[in-house]
């Protein structure tokens, strides 16, 4: 499922495999995976997106 403004949650558990090869292993339920880019933690969602919000466009 995709979030407005905010992650794609991933039903859990999964391995995602990162452009490097590295291998992430989720054990949760619902995985958050980060679409903005702005994670520390990326590519799973630390909720940065929360805290720097994109300005609306003018209509």
């Amino acid at each position: 499922m995709l979030t407005d403004g905010g992650p794609a949650l991933i039903d859990g558990p999964v391995d995602v495999v990162t452009p490097d090869g590295t291998v992430l292993h989720c054990d949760r339920f619902v995985v958050a995976l980060c679409l903005c880019r702005r994670s520390s933690t990326y590519p799973l969602c630390d909720t940065s997106h929360r805290r720097r919000r994109h300005p609306r466009s003018a209509p």
